[in-house]
């Protein structure tokens, strides 16, 4: 019994046209019939298996949206939250536009760099949120 099948075009060495009829047919793609589902269509006689080829977008590659955060100076937040010594603002990042002149700690998902030296200039601190 024979194990492994010679491949189609080791077999074909030496017939001159490996099994495609006269050599001018065989010139160009047109010869090959199409790529891929070609030929599946109202008059296909072998219709390619739907299980083997899904129509539709795959939902698995997309990529995760981003949540975009909203940002917030520290002139806003000295001005709206002159009485708070803790605040917590998740889903902002704070900019650091402005001044503040009082002691706070402030829990953001993110701050700028410039933004965290003021507030440690003031005496208070940024406390940073880790997004999941």
């Amino acid at each position: 019994m024979k194990t492994k099948k010679r491949k189609k075009f080791s077999r074909y060495r030496g017939t001159h046209t490996h099994g495609r009829g006269a050599k001018k047919k065989a010139r160009g793609s047109g010869h090959r019939g199409g790529v891929g589902k070609a030929g599946t269509g109202k008059r296909g006689d072998q219709k390619k298996n739907l299980i083997l080829y899904p129509f539709g977008k795959d939902k698995t590659l997309r990529k995760k949206q981003r949540t975009k955060l909203k940002s917030i100076n520290l002139r806003e937040i000295s001005e709206r939250f002159r009485e708070k010594k803790e605040l917590e603002l998740q889903g902002y990042k704070i900019l650091s536009e402005g001044e503040l002149k009082e002691k706070i700690k402030l829990t953001a998902s993110a701050a700028s760099k410039s933004a965290i030296d003021k507030v440690k200039k003031s005496g208070g601190e940024i406390v940073l949120i880790s997004k999941r």
